[in-house]
């Protein structure tokens, strides 16, 4: 009885699209359909048919801008980088080698099977019509003809099979699952003492001799990073609202124009009686259902107060009977057409003639009406405002930024025509060729920080070019200052390396005592050193890596053992590994686990299998060409 979910099955069915598809969303069907053609130098080759630079610049286009529409805010350098172009590269790769595998090993469904695969699978329910055909308002929708629909899933079908017989029958061996678990679950009693190094730090007292000595053997750590003093300028929409003025008159119209918006949902609480009769049902039987209901209907007009009653005696839905036919309250749409019309129709108190639905025939009566109240226009002139200005400041966002750009590139000299024209706020930074800890905002833009650094900027001081550094949004900077790396002195770091000295220092005294104790220990098997502890890789969490790998790796068969561990920042810890305790009980058992395990070894002989068929099918990647074209990364637009 709801429409609601009917009037957006499109939409719904658009983003079933997207999930039901994961490989080819990511390549796109355009690059199977041209896998043959050659344009451009090769970057790979997959049994000797190659992949160009062309395809993967085209393949990492589309990724980028696929992120960019799923995050509109994300940092393009993070998205679009080297790192990123690479992964895509082996994406493509791995696509190419499974399509490969298919088409040798015949995988791919025949228009038999693929029709059968498609009326009979539940994913793909939301793509069919009636009638078992492909919802062709749906393709078109996402730019497809039913024919590109049928390539891309018999092709991804096909490669899902190459891998299929692989992860979808892994199982774990008992003996391999066994010793796993053992080794996860296990848990070992230890004692413990710790030599705290801040205890030792009291002790120590370094000469200028040890300063020197350090800050020459680790200057390394005393590098001044390069650094460049710049100004800035930034367009967005924020700065773009600021700039923009609203007239009374626009307000008051856009305010009617989503009156909606501002008006808490009418709610209506009705009760009913349902006589039911399928749509489909014979005539005369849905006309025997309607002249009961029309008994019902002169039974309750000639008693009102009887409604409830003969509802929970007659109705015949099984949802609201019990209840004396009470429906709660529903917003409009919430019910089917015929039924919510007539609802909204009536005034508290009364009861409807009979209404006709797919269902039945109904008998309302109308119990309470809430809501449907609307905030005055002076309560949300403030949001209203902010919505225009930016609504505004988007539809001349694009000439402004053309002018941003033209005018950053022809007056290189200076930033301010930009500023004056366009008021925008000059803004002013320190920064390295690499963002900073805790940088954000444009800032924090990698291809920024690139500009800034390059070539006519730094030797000339130029304006940077327009970058886009987040949706809708262009920055150019300039050089003020430029600081290149250093060895900062010792004047200047003297207590940065006295603090480095003394710490040193100390965890040589612990270690030193640390040391001395175990040589006690081994002495005196029985003795008990502090602190008891239960080890285990499942249950240690807040123990240092270091002490949990010295309890959990020392051989069973030398237990009791005693071990020292150094651990920065703490000190020098004495373990004695007393005994292996039972392994760790998991609730529920180890099923979960073991299906973990499973799922992982499922996991690795994919990847063998996929290793074995790069090796099978020759792949070669051109890694020289490669390198060269990771170096000229751009950024999609």
């Amino acid at each position: 009885m709801f429409d609601f979910v009917r009037s957006h099955t499109r939409l719904l069915l658009g983003l079933l699209m997207v999930l039901i598809i994961p490989s080819f969303v990511f390549f796109g069907v355009e690059g199977y359909a041209r896998f043959m053609e050659e344009g451009g130098r090769a970057v790979a080759r997959i049994d000797g048919r190659e992949v160009t630079r062309t395809e993967w610049d085209a393949a990492h286009e589309r990724a980028v801008r696929r992120m960019r529409e799923q995050m509109p805010g994300v940092d393009l350098a993070l998205i679009d980088n080297p790192e990123m172009k690479r992964r895509t590269l082996d994406a493509l790769v791995r696509d190419r080698v499974l399509l490969t595998a298919a088409e040798r090993m015949a995988l791919a469904p025949g228009d038999e099977r693929l029709q059968r695969l498609f009326v009979s699978d539940p994913q793909f329910a939301g793509l069919r019509n009636p009638d078992g055909s492909v919802n062709r308002d749906l393709l078109t929708a996402q730019g497809m003809s039913s024919e590109m629909f049928a390539l891309q899933l018999r092709q991804e079908l096909g490669m899902r099979q190459v891998l299929s017989g692989v992860t979808e029958t892994a199982f774990a061996p008992a003996a391999a699952a066994s010793a796993s678990l053992g080794a996860l679950l296990q848990r070992r009693e230890a004692q413990v003492q710790i030599f705290p190094m801040a205890e030792y730090r009291s002790r120590v007292n370094p000469t200028d001799a040890d300063l020197e000595t350090y800050y020459q053997a680790n200057e390394s750590r005393f590098q001044a990073p390069e650094q460049a003093r710049i100004e800035y300028v930034v367009l967005d929409l924020e700065a773009l609202t600021r700039g923009v003025k609203v007239n009374e008159k626009e307000l008051r119209d856009y305010y009617e124009q989503n009156v909606s918006r501002f008006a808490t949902a009418e709610e209506r609480q009705a009760s009913h009686i349902l006589v039911t009769a399928d749509a489909s049902a014979p005539a005369a039987d849905r006309a025997k259902a309607r002249v009961r209901a029309e008994a019902l209907l002169a039974e309750v007009r000639r008693n009102p107060a009887s409604f409830a009653e003969v509802a929970r005696r007659d109705s015949q839905d099984p949802g609201s009977a019990a209840q004396g036919g009470d429906l709660g309250f529903n917003a409009r749409g919430l019910m089917v057409k015929p039924f919510d019309d007539a609802m909204f129709a009536m005034k508290p108190g009364e009861i409807s003639n009979v209404v006709e639905t797919e269902y039945g025939f109904h008998i309302i009566r109308l119990t309470a009406v809430r809501g449907g109240e609307r905030k005055p226009f002076e309560a949300v002139r403030a949001e209203l405002e902010q919505e225009v200005r930016r609504s505004l400041a988007q539809r001349q966002y694009a000439e402004a930024a053309e002018k941003f750009t033209n005018k950053v590139y022809e007056q290189p000299d200076s930033l301010q025509p930009v500023i004056d024209e366009l008021k925008l706020e000059k803004r002013t930074a320190t920064v390295q060729r690499t963002p900073e800890a805790g940088a954000a905002g444009v800032l924090a833009n990698r291809k920024l920080l690139e500009a800034v650094f390059s070539g006519d900027v730094l030797r000339e001081k130029r304006n940077t070019q327009a970058i886009e550094t987040g949706s809708n949004q262009l920055t150019s900077a300039r050089l003020v200052e430029h600081q290149p790396a250093r060895l900062r002195p010792l004047t200047e770091v003297r207590d940065e390396v006295r603090a480095r000295v003394v710490e040193a220092q100390a965890m040589a005294l612990a270690r030193q005592a640390g040391e001395a104790r175990v040589e006690e220990v081994k002495k005196a098997p029985d003795t008990v050193l502090p602190e008891t502890l239960i080890v285990s890789r499942m249950g240690s969490q807040g123990m240092p890596r270091q002490l949990i790998d010295a309890v959990l790796q020392a051989p069973p068969s030398a237990l009791p053992l005693v071990r020292g561990v150094e651990i920065a920042d703490l000190g020098y810890v004495v373990v004695k590994v007393n005994q292996v305790l039972p392994r760790q009980a998991i609730p529920g058992g180890d099923l979960a686990l073991i299906g973990q395990y499973a799922q992982a070894w499922g996991g690795a002989e994919a990847q063998a299998t996929l290793n074995a068929l790069k090796a099978r099918y020759k792949v070669k990647i051109e890694e020289e060409r490669v390198r060269a074209a990771l170096k000229t990364t751009s950024t999609a637009p």
